[in-house]
């Protein structure tokens, strides 16, 4: 469910027509508006659950995770310890993340998170999962081939490298915890934040590079 969804089937936006919307956001569209007729959906409960994974859970939630574990090698014990009091530390928690395990990427260990039975997801964490990890194809080869599923991604590791791969389930939900970037030493939590992406907590991807400023022009 996208803001703009909300937006057009609640009013919020009113420049907004019929006509600018694609055919799935109309179909979706008409489908709230008749469950939302007969009764069976609140729109403020709606308004409210967008909201919810707009502001509250999502990747950046995970990020600010990852960043405070970077910087605090107190809370990052704790989060590999008991990942979810220590997750809760930061006012971050609620379905799907009752259960926590973060595990940690080290030069001989890469990390990598599939659900082979359906789709368990660390919601809290990371919000939506991304339809390629609901797919049948990753879920299969995330654990049959994960060296060739992370090239698929653009993530070539050392053959010394060990990847170990983990499988939620309802009752478990994994998150990785990336390396922290090299020469990064005095970033802030935020500015480290703004490196996590979401495919690095989940294994199949690294932390954004450090931008390289352009070299001096000579004179």
């Amino acid at each position: 469910m996208t803001h703009d969804h909300a937006q057009h089937a609640h009013g919020h936006d009113d420049h907004h027509h019929g006509s600018d919307l694609s055919p799935v956001e109309a179909r979706v569209r008409a489908l709230e508006s008749l469950l939302t007729e007969k009764g069976y959906v609140d729109p403020a409960a709606l308004d409210a659950l967008v909201e919810l994974y707009e502001t509250k859970v999502g990747p950046h939630a995970g990020a600010r995770v990852v960043a405070r574990a970077w910087t605090d090698p107190a809370f990052r014990a704790r989060l590999l310890a008991d990942a979810t009091p220590a997750i809760a530390e930061l006012d971050i928690g609620g379905r799907g993340g009752e259960h926590m395990v973060v595990v940690e990427n080290t030069p001989e260990i890469h990390n990598l998170v599939v659900c082979t039975l359906c789709s368990c997801y660390p919601w809290p964490v990371l919000g939506l999962p991304p339809v390629w990890y609901k797919a049948p194809p990753y879920r299969a080869r995330a654990v049959i081939d994960p060296r060739g599923v992370l090239a698929e991604f653009g993530v070539t590791l050392p053959e010394t490298t060990r990847i170990t791969v983990w499988d939620s389930t309802a009752e478990t939900r994994y998150m990785v915890l990336p390396m922290r970037p090299a020469e990064t030493e005095g970033f802030s939590e935020e500015a480290l934040a703004a490196l996590v992406t979401r495919d690095s907590m989940i294994g199949t991807g690294l932390p954004r590079a450090i931008p390289v400023a352009p070299a001096e022009m000579p004179v």
